[in-house]
């Protein structure tokens, strides 16, 4: 499938990842529509914040991928679909379980429903490296058994199973990438690296919780360009796509290379806020990228030091959107 020219739908536009996806759509030359989640006061996330030759080509509807019928009108005379939309937050998931399994399992079956109604070409199922748990073996493959370590872990495993029934069942083109921790530019501070970055730029103090688990982080852009390879790929349907680094790094030694990168001594002050429940930890996560580099051509482009820097001359840009030290589920 070549993207070009074509209509896609971009759920949980509105978001990190989202945003800067519709960004590499629309100069991919595609008509793309954006479904964020309806507000009153009708903010649009970090769309807000898409450079101004994309935001006068996007459509944004405000919807809740709960809602079926509003999800259908959003995929109705679609090309293609690109799944991103859910609630993401592991510590919210252990306060309000029930609304993380309603907008990720059901929000997913509501997709792919009006997908297939739709006659869509292709659809990009978004799943995330957290439902592997606690790594058993490293790197991370494909085929490493799937570990519900926290409600939005299980959610997720649920949405992966309702996406993969549905290729098995129905022949949906269906394809999904499977991201590991993503970092780049408009990241909130519910996510580790902005957590550091924003606290060691208002001094030299930062809270944070476990520091022994390890992580495999990959730039914004790079993951944007996973989702636009995934799609085109015809042979990718039906398949599931590890979108790592291939390589790990601890939260600990990862606050000393933003101390050195900053250019200045940081302090960790333990905050047991911020700690996951014993069992629900992720200690290890380490990606296998084989598969996508095999399949369609997928590698990373940007170096973590390449990608950091540019991340916190970001946030160093825009401190003021940052509560900073407030713990952000």
């Amino acid at each position: 499938m070549n993207l070009n020219a074509k209509t896609v739908l971009v759920t949980g536009a509105g978001g990190f990842v989202g945003s800067h996806l519709v960004e590499r759509l629309v100069r991919e030359n595609c008509k793309v529509r954006c479904l964020i989640e309806y507000d009153s006061r009708g903010d649009i996330g970090w769309l807000e914040d898409v450079d101004a030759d994309v935001s006068g080509e996007i459509e944004i509807i405000a919807g809740d991928l709960r809602d079926a019928d509003a999800v259908g009108n959003c995929v109705a005379g679609m090309d293609a679909v690109f799944h991103l939309g859910a609630l993401i937050a592991i510590p919210y998931s252990y306060e309000n379980p029930r609304q993380v399994v309603e907008t990720n399992v059901i929000g997913t079956l509501n997709v792919v429903q009006a997908a297939r109604a739709a006659n869509v070409e292709r659809v990009v199922h978004t799943s995330t490296s957290e439902v592997y748990g606690t790594a058993r073996s490293v790197p991370i493959g494909e085929d490493h058994a799937l570990q519900g370590q926290s409600p939005y872990s299980a959610s997720k495993i649920g949405a992966d199973k309702i996406a993969e029934s549905f290729h098995n069942s129905f022949d949906l083109p269906v394809a999904t990438i499977r991201p590991f921790n993503i970092y780049g530019p408009r990241q909130s501070a519910r996510a580790v690296i902005p957590t550091i970055v924003s606290q060691a730029l208002s001094g030299k103090k930062v809270k944070l919780g476990s520091l022994h688990p390890t992580r495999d982080f990959t730039y914004v852009t790079d993951t944007a360009e996973g989702f636009v390879k995934v799609a085109e790929c015809d042979t990718a349907i039906g398949g599931v796509f590890n979108v790592g680094s291939n390589a790990e790094i601890s939260i600990g030694d990862l606050v000393e290379k933003i101390a050195r990168l900053i250019g200045r001594d940081i302090e960790i002050e333990r905050d047991d806020v911020r700690l996951r429940p014993e069992q629900s930890e992720v200690g290890r996560l380490w990606a296998d990228n084989t598969l996508a580099a095999e399949t369609f051509g997928w590698k990373p482009s940007v170096a973590l030091d390449d990608g950091l820097g540019r991340t916190i001359e970001w946030i160093a840009a825009n401190l003021d959107r940052y509560n900073i030290g407030a713990y952000t589920r």
